[in-house]
């Protein structure tokens, strides 16, 4: 399952609420050859892999190994054949990641990404993911996922009661009533550009793509 997304990706101020940061974490390569050396993927799903994300094939067996270690007992050591792309690591499993762990934004991370909005993953969705949040991924493909993710009722627009969930998960919900208020306020002030009460794409990307921070937070580094 292929959505086109990857070949897409080849293609200050009160405005820091609109930024959150993805933690980093190293992997060791301990272990690698376990998976690269015995057909994980045949070629061809290799190749569309690298095709689809902005991977090599090293970076694609490394995800996949962290993939098999949220779950062995679930995640095969070979995912060739059809029946593979039904494995389905729940949003509790994949939660675990030290990436993903302290990140206020977790849940709606994986829903983004997930296939039906569950925040359930199924490797392909996982690779998604990753892809799209690594340091290689081009500022405008980030700025849509990041969007998407602050979208939380998909209407296509950052409205009240999107600020307020984006504010207060962002916050871990410290924030009075009062202060939430004040912020998104003070967002739509200085994003709101057609005075409509709520940020378009077009106006979050105007916002957003100006910050020194975004892409520096908006990644993980496998």
């Amino acid at each position: 399952r292929r959505e086109g997304r990857g070949r897409e990706r080849r293609s200050g101020g009160h405005n820091r609420f609109l930024v959150f940061t993805m933690g980093n974490s190293g992997s060791s390569l301990t272990d690698l050859n376990l998976f690269s050396k015995s057909g994980v993927f045949t070629r061809e799903q290799l190749d569309e892999y690298q095709d689809c994300t902005f991977f090599t094939r090293k970076d694609i067996i490394r995800l996949y190994r962290r993939f098999h270690a949220l779950n062995p007992q679930k995640v095969p050591t070979t995912m060739q054949g059809p029946t593979t792309q039904m494995i389905i690591l729940t949003f509790e499993e994949i939660e675990k990641m030290p990436e993903l762990k302290e990140n206020p934004f977790r849940r709606r991370i994986c829903e983004v990404f997930s296939e039906d909005g569950t925040a359930n993953l199924s490797f392909d969705s996982f690779l998604d993911m990753f892809s799209v949040l690594s340091e290689m991924a081009p500022l405008q493909l980030k700025l849509k996922y990041a969007f998407r993710i602050y979208d939380y009722d998909g209407d296509e627009y950052l409205g009240h009661d999107d600020l307020s969930q984006m504010i207060r998960s962002l916050t871990r919900d410290e924030l009075s009533d009062e202060e939430v208020e004040f912020i998104i306020e003070r967002i739509i002030e200085e994003a709101d550009l057609d005075g409509d009460e709520k940020i378009s794409y077009a106006e979050f990307e105007h916002v957003v793509s100006r910050s020194p921070d975004f892409i520096r937070t908006f990644h993980i580094r496998i």
